[in-house]
């Protein structure tokens, strides 16, 4: 992400940002992270409402731009509520996330560590508690900064502290450590989920969930058929017996 400043235009109300590079189109990640930024973001859009119902906007690699004549942040993704993703991709302010835009810095960031380089624990770590996000989350999936995988930090007054759990309450979901399959690669995966500690299932999941229960559905139907069939063939067997010792089964 190039390191423009924004240029301040002293008629207008906001920032000129005519001239700030929202995107450099440099490579983003290796394709580990890319994979899990993309699991991080489908699954709200998949199966999450939002909290109270209200609308969110989450996204990957994309800047925060926090502040006129600083360099934006660039988080892996950032989830941020009770705002909407404009509607017109043209317009250079409905680019990137412009707080000064949305009204609000984003509510949660979570970095992904794939190197030593990137200070997640050091200088970003700062600098996301200094324009107000309240939940700070680094993922070590290679534990190249320590032997624990995952970090979750909250707001406190100006700085982070760390958290023992992993149940978001302001955002109303949780994150938690899924072994499992996605796009056919075994990992261990960083995963939203509800308070019972349920994944958010992506579109694909959902649908291969409703399927199984379909398909469960349609057994427990065809079960239920050949027990029904299986106790008339019963009830006709023994009819038979008793007409055959001279009893009228109909007249019992």
């Amino acid at each position: 992400m190039s390191q423009s400043a924004i240029s301040l235009d002293e008629s207008a109300v906001e920032p000129d940002v005519s001239h700030l590079v929202t995107e450099d189109d440099a490579p983003v990640d290796n394709l580990f992270s890319e994979t899990l930024q993309r699991l991080l973001t489908v699954c709200l859009y998949s199966s999450w409402l939002g909290l109270n119902d209200r609308s969110f906007l989450t996204a990957a690699n994309v800047g925060v731009f926090y502040a006129v004549r600083q360099p934006p942040l660039v988080p892996d993704v950032f989830l941020s509520l009770g705002v909407q993703a404009p509607q017109d991709w043209r317009d250079k302010q409905n680019r990137a996330y412009f707080v000064w835009e949305f009204g609000k810095p984003p509510d949660v960031v979570i970095e992904i560590v794939s190197n030593r380089e990137g200070n997640e624990l050091g200088s970003k770590l700062r600098d996301y508690a200094r324009i107000g996000v309240a939940y700070y989350v680094v993922f070590d999936p290679l534990q190249q900064l320590s032997e624990t995988l995952l970090h979750i930090y909250e707001l406190q007054g100006n700085s982070y502290e760390a958290m023992s759990q992993t149940w978001l309450e302001k955002v109303g979901l949780g994150l938690t450590l899924w072994e499992g399959e996605f796009e056919g690669k075994q990992a261990v995966w960083l995963r939203w989920c509800d308070r019972q500690g349920e994944v958010l299932p992506t579109g694909d999941e959902r649908a291969s969930l409703e399927q199984h229960r379909a398909e469960q559905q349609q057994q427990r139907a065809e079960q239920a058929e050949a027990q029904l069939a299986h106790e008339q063939q019963r009830a006709q067997q023994l009819a038979e017996r008793l007409r055959a010792l001279g009893v009228d089964p109909d007249q019992l």
